[in-house]
């Protein structure tokens, strides 16, 4: 099976399992009893009812209008798929729907509408238009869209938006701006070549107009060439930039032009038309997937070339994503009854801000880079920086109130900014950090059950999208018969039983190893060589021979026989007392580490005090500053309990000993998560104004127990156990843990690794 089949039947099983489709309606008031379902509805919702019957805008207060947008299509361009029809574009707005929810908390419901004509589907939306806060039109073939969304603005009081117009010429237009900056060349001045004549590029092509761009200065093609006064065949959008210049061809434009605007076919611009360009070129080279020109050869041909794509693979990536979430949410937030000039303008400058301050940790680690700083190939922010919820919506927001657009007034700013970051509790997005951060620097990880068939396909994931390089542990021809099963390819697969004939002299070896370590400790050569045998012992051998960079095991058996091996072999890293465990689960309110979860059953205060320090630089590792409450059920010396105490001593300890970590207690555990009650009861604490993202649990058995009802009443995603204090980067599945917390390990596993090489 080729990689694109191989793709296509990944796709096709990610969007029918578990459940079909991408989203789903979930209740947000209680409903257990009779008295609720009164209230939900007969006859309770009467009351509501006759409420925004007496004034209409008092939907926004009493339904989930003022948070619900309109995805809707009638599927006449889909995507690079063209004319598909409206069944066929739902799973494109199902994933709009998608990522409207993880980036800006904004509820989506999809609309596909089995409507071409025009005045038919601007009567069906309007129809509809009463059930929705703000309509993103998508997915619609030009030029009807621009009748439909202009017709849509004039006709309805709720914010409409065409992304596919107005989402790359917001983007696009922060990106300029601050490619101009670099270039050190003014908009009005500078001549702009737009390759692509569609939605998209006048609506870029406005926006940079509206930026300062001189219409003059600017010249268009489509496929049949220059866009030219009086011809005939252009519509009217289109005339607005037809040129009264004579070019023969693009390549004639381009000479001593400043700026080239590509929403077009792939490789049309040349090596030799990028030279004829003046100094500090500006090219945003948009075709999908393959741009005008190659990023590589455009950056080896032009040393000061300041290049933006639409591809995710090469800086200044020029992604919707960044702008539509945000647009609507801070018009959602004020219910704007549209989206004007000035709303788009104050994103454009938000995002174009936003690329100049300083980049956070986890955004470098997120993208594998050393230090992103604005310049050349960092002229826009990325799509994961988790500080866009908090710029470009209050920017939208403002806008919306200055030009009397907002029904509602925001009064106090950093409560709206901080009520956003506290919406976003997954905008740090831990996964994709961990798995960028990952293929930044590959890493050999040994697999010590290769030979069931769900870690075989966590191996073959690993390989496959470039995260570690896997070793295969187990019954060899079990492993292959599976893989074939699979489809994965193991040519370049290490595969090891250590149980056969062909590994006994690497038996032999790690068991002399074994033998030296341990002959003091009553095990015989003759035994050393028997636990080579176990897979466990083998791998974790493998790990300290530095044949391989880390360890994965523990799906098929108990977590203490697995760490038993661990221990004997690997061991403890010598800075440290006792080994212990995190467990990261990504929350709606945010990511949360909870330690110890599986090691140590009653830690005393010192312990405690060691658990902290070891976790906050696990924390450390995925780009998260510690912000550590060590909890219990006393708040501050309200119990003298010997536990309480044991916390309270904790506590001192860690304030004596590691002054530099932002931790305090002893606290009940809502007081450590709820920062507003925590504000009033504790101004003193040292955690005031602080969000909580990392809980010290006083033993075990509360730890284990928090960590796993979270996980199963709040479907928050687990990571983990995370082993720390190791010598080397050694790590336990849970037991019959699935594919998905086993990939999510294994990122763990080389993120250990290459934090473990650099110290």
């Amino acid at each position: 099976m080729g990689s694109k089949e191989k793709q296509a039947k990944e796709a096709l099983e990610y969007h029918r399992l578990p459940f079909p489709g991408k989203t789903k309606v979930v209740p947000t008031k209680r409903y257990a009893s009779q008295h609720d379902l009164g209230l939900a509805y007969s006859p309770g919702v009467a009351a509501p009812c006759l409420e925004i019957d007496k004034s209409k805008k008092s939907v926004y207060e009493y339904t989930n209008k003022g948070n619900l947008v309109g995805v809707i299509s009638n599927g006449t361009a889909v995507l690079g798929l063209g004319n598909i029809g409206p069944e066929a574009s739902k799973p494109v707005m199902e994933g709009k729907a998608l990522l409207f929810k993880i980036f800006a908390d904004i509820d989506v419901f999809d609309i596909e509408v089995d409507e071409n004509d025009p005045e038919k589907f601007i009567e069906t939306v309007k129809n509809i238009a009463p059930t929705f806060g703000g309509i993103n039109l998508e997915d619609i073939k030009a030029p009807e869209a621009f009748e439909i969304e202009e017709r849509l603005k004039e006709e309805l009081d709720i914010p409409i938006m065409h992304d596919d117009q107005h989402g790359t010429a917001i983007i696009s237009s922060a990106a300029l701006l601050n490619a101009l900056e670099i270039a050190d060349k003014k908009i009005e001045d500078v001549k702009i070549v737009v390759s692509g004549a569609g939605s998209a590029a006048i609506a870029c092509t406005k926006l940079y107009v509206a930026l300062g761009a001189k219409t003059e200065n600017i010249v268009m093609f489509n496929s049949k060439g220059l866009l030219r006064k009086g011809q005939s065949h252009l519509s009217e959008r289109q005339k607005q930039f037809a040129s009264d210049k004579d070019f023969d061809s693009l390549a004639d434009a381009m000479k001593g032009s400043d700026v080239f605007l590509g929403l077009s076919v792939a490789n049309l611009v040349t090596s030799e038309m990028l030279l004829s360009m003046n100094s500090n070129p500006i090219v945003f080279a948009m075709a999908n997937p393959d741009p005008e020109i190659d990023y590589d050869l455009a950056v080896k041909t032009r040393e000061d070339v300041i290049m933006a794509t639409g591809r995710s693979d090469f800086p200044n990536q020029v992604n919707n994503v960044l702008g539509f979430p945000f647009i609507f949410r801070g018009a959602l937030d004020v219910q704007a009854k549209k989206i004007n000039e000035e709303m788009k303008m104050a994103a454009v400058v938000a995002l174009a801000n936003l690329a100049k301050k300083p980049v956070p940790e986890q955004v470098n680690l997120a993208y594998s880079e050393t230090k992103l700083h604005f310049g050349r190939e960092y002229i826009i922010p990325k799509p994961f920086d988790p500080r866009l919820i908090a710029e470009v919506p209050p920017a939208v927001a403002k806008a919306a109130i200055k030009t009397g657009v907002a029904r509602k007034t925001i009064l106090n700013w950093e409560h709206y900014k901080e009520s956003l970051l506290e919406r976003m509790g997954s905008e740090d997005k831990i996964t994709r950090l961990m798995m960028n951060k990952a293929k930044s620097n590959l890493k050999t990880i040994v697999y010590a059950e290769a030979d069931q068939i769900d870690v075989l396909k966590v191996a073959q994931y690993v390989y496959e999208d470039k995260i570690a390089i896997p070793v295969l542990l187990g019954r060899k021809e079990i492993i292959l018969e599976l893989m074939e099963e699979l489809d994965f390819d193991s040519q370049h697969i290490k595969i090891i039983d250590p149980k056969s004939d062909e590994q006994i002299p690497l038996l032999k070896k790690y068991a002399k190893t074994l033998w030296a370590k341990r002959q003091r400790k009553g095990i015989t050569l003759y035994e050393a060589e028997k636990l080579m045998r176990e897979r466990n012992y083998f791998a974790a051998m493998m790990v300290v021979e530095e044949d391989a960079d880390a360890m994965l095991s523990g799906y098929s058996r108990s977590y203490n026989k697995v760490l038993k091996p661990i221990l004997e072999i690997i061991g403890k890293d010598p800075a440290v007392s006792k080994i212990a465990a995190t467990n990261l689960l990504n929350t709606s309110k945010g990511p949360i580490f909870i330690s110890d979860t599986s090691i140590n059953i009653e830690p005393n205060a010192e312990e405690l005090a060691k658990i902290a320090q070891m976790t906050a630089y696990a924390v450390k590792m995925f780009g998260i500053e510690p912000i550590m409450a060590m909890v219990s059920y006393s708040n501050f010396g309200s119990s003298t309990h010997p536990q309480a105490k044991k916390i309270k001593e904790a506590v001192s300890l860690v304030h004596e000993h590691y002054p530099h970590l932002k931790v305090d207690g002893e606290l009940q555990v809502d007081f450590a998560l709820n920062r507003r009650m925590r504000n009033d009861k504790f101004s003193f604490s040292k955690l005031k104004d602080s969000k909580v993202n990392t809980l010290i649990y006083p033993n075990l058995d509360a730890a284990n127990a928090t960590y796993k009802l979270l996980k199963e009443l709040e479907t928050a995603e687990s990571i983990g156990p995370i082993l720390m204090g190791l010598n080397k980067p050694s790590h336990v599945f849970q037991l019959g843990a699935s594919v998905e917390e086993m990939i999510n390990m294994s990122a763990v596993a080389a993120l250990d690794a290459q934090n473990k090489e650099k110290k």
